[in-house]
């Protein structure tokens, strides 16, 4: 019965450390962080394009205003009398049309970029909330994926303590065949024979098994024929 026990523990144990790998935040997290990365990258792409918006509005608005400044001047001159030859004054009038052209065409341009950087700005302002939100809800799973672990941990570590005293006494190669046995049945190493049944496979034993595990004594190692695992005799067995 001992080895049942400590077979018990096994599969507690095994238990315990498959609720620890399979908790349902492990996934939640993987696929958020996948998630949140896309959106990193995506506000790293938006924050270059508001940049080189902002760098083509500096530039157009550099472009106003040194137009702006020429118009002022010319007009200044004309204003002045500082033109006095009809011919300089015509071609500065025309000078004067041709400015106000490009200051239009130029202020058509700066209202287009402007709303381009607006528009990508609100594109950024976006995704930067985005990702804060996935760093939100991050910290949360992590914070129950910790506190469930906390929990499994101290449970497996209870179970861990109490393999010890259980296997204490027992025979060292019966205790290495259980491992070996455990390692190649799916973590069940032994069984007990309940109702001429192996508690392992859930098959039957025929007569003769029976026969020969009647005739076995108290300290042999009875393995069953068809899992090979080891067969532990109970007051169930029936025998």
């Amino acid at each position: 019965m001992k080895l049942l026990d400590v077979q018990e523990l096994d599969s507690r144990a095994d238990q315990l450390r498959h609720q620890l790998s399979h908790l349902p935040e492990h996934e939640a997290i993987a696929t958020l962080k996948a998630a949140r990365a896309d959106l990193d990258d995506r506000a790293r792409d938006a924050a270059i394009v508001v940049e080189d918006l902002a760098t083509e509005q500096a530039k157009v608005d550099a472009d106003v205003e040194q137009v702006k400044t020429r118009r002022t001047r010319d007009r200044d001159r004309m204003d002045q009398g500082l033109i006095t030859n009809p011919k300089d004054l015509q071609r500065m009038q025309h000078e004067l049309e041709s400015l106000e052209r490009r200051i239009t065409s130029l202020e058509d341009q700066e209202l287009e970029v402007m709303e381009k950087v607006e528009d990508a700005q609100r594109e950024l302002d976006t995704l930067t909330r985005q990702v804060a939100e996935a760093d939100e809800e991050l910290a949360t799973l992590t914070a129950a994926r910790d506190e469930k672990s906390s929990v499994i941990d101290a449970q497996l570590a209870e179970v861990e303590a109490q393999r010890g005293p259980a296997v204490e006494g027992m025979p060292e190669p019966l205790l290495t065949l259980y491992d070996r046995l455990r390692e190649q049945k799916g973590g069940v190493g032994a069984a007990a024979l309940r109702a001429r049944e192996c508690g392992g496979c859930r098959l039957s034993l025929d007569a003769a098994e029976l026969a020969t595990i009647r005739a076995a004594t108290s300290d042999e190692v009875i393995r069953c024929e068809e899992c090979q695992r080891i067969l532990v005799r109970t007051s169930e067995s029936g025998l």
